[in-house]
């Protein structure tokens, strides 16, 4: 049998491969997601995340250090109060965790990219993401609060919003109060398609953000669902959302695929705290290549259409593209 077409002459060479390669990747394209709490001389690894860490102000100037010289000069910060209320003032306080960690990170690295997650649970002494009336989260009473945090961060120096919290018509709340209090320019990356997943769970250790009651299933998504998803993608454009995030990443490439191409924004995916405690238990046990998993992991989220990847594995995966071994 005479063969015309044969795929396998494009696989012949590492620098053929490269070449014709169809995913391409940057180091610019990842954020890492950092923790900072009060306190002095604390770098406290968290349980279920080893290798993570949740950082004093004092402490987070090497943790920037080193991610800098790794080429990874993005990074998501999420902050853990002293105190929480009913409300989560410390979400919107002028000295919160948050706004405090973003005047010490700026004067001391500025060139370096803040974003800033806007959420209510880390804050409330309930662990939902708003206000409640009752057992259940006050949704437009919330609205008001998650826009005041937003500006508090602009103030403070975010260079960009990620709304977390799951509201209906958050984006467009948050848009009205930054224009009016002159962060125009200040994007928003909204967790728009942001499934209730098993996979948070390192995550709520880590913030101390799991709910004291009940679950998040009434504000965060139904993973059986799809078009669900588009939904909330196209509305919070519509009302302002400069990048769409798809949270989980692994169990969601689906969607991340599907919403890439449907819209005009840029799309993020964020690979959570669930997959990196996955991945790390496996490579301790030796059941898995830790490094070509988190590689592919990454390659995946790209090839479906991610321009942006939130990954606590950020400086791995950076090393991995200098070395030319992904990307």
């Amino acid at each position: 049998m005479e063969l015309i077409k044969r795929p396998r002459r494009l696989r012949g060479s590492a620098n053929l491969r490269k070449m014709v390669r169809e995913t391409r990747m940057d180091k610019s394209s990842l954020i890492y997601p950092l923790f900072v709490l009060e306190g002095n001389g604390i770098q406290e690894e968290i349980p279920s995340m080893e290798g993570q860490y949740r950082y004093s102000l004092d402490r987070l100037p090497y943790k920037l250090e080193q991610l800098e010289k790794a080429g990874v000069n993005s990074i998501m910060l999420f902050g853990i109060p002293d105190h929480k209320d009913e409300v989560g003032s410390g979400a919107y306080a002028q000295d919160g965790i948050v706004q405090k960690a973003l005047r010490e990170a700026k004067s001391r690295f500025p060139e370096m990219y803040y974003v800033t997650d806007v959420c209510m649970c880390e804050y409330t002494s309930h662990g939902h993401c708003g206000v409640l009336c009752g057992h259940d989260v006050d949704n437009d009473k919330t609205l008001e609060l998650l826009a005041k945090t937003a500006l508090s961060h602009a103030q403070a120096g975010s260079d960009m919003i990620a709304p977390s919290d799951m509201m209906d018509g958050r984006v467009a709340a948050i848009r009205k109060e930054l224009d009016l209090g002159g962060y125009t320019n200040i994007p928003i990356m909204s967790y728009a398609v942001k499934y209730a997943s098993a996979f948070y769970g390192p995550f709520r250790d880590a913030a101390g953000s799991a709910p004291a009651f009940g679950d998040r299933k009434s504000y965060q998504m139904d993973f059986h669902n799809r078009r669900e998803g588009m939904k909330e993608a196209l509305m919070d454009i519509e009302e302002g959302a400069d990048i769409i995030m798809v949270k989980p990443a692994m169990s969601y490439l689906d969607m991340v695929s599907e919403i890439s191409k449907a819209v005009n924004v840029p799309v993020a995916a964020y690979s959570v705290s669930g997959e990196y405690a996955m991945v790390k238990a496996a490579a301790k046990m030796g059941w898995i290549d830790e490094e070509r998993i988190i590689g592919e992991m990454a390659v995946g989220a790209y090839r479906a259409g991610a321009q942006i990847y939130i990954t606590y594995f950020a400086e791995e995966i950076a090393k991995m593209m200098e070395e030319g071994r992904i990307g």
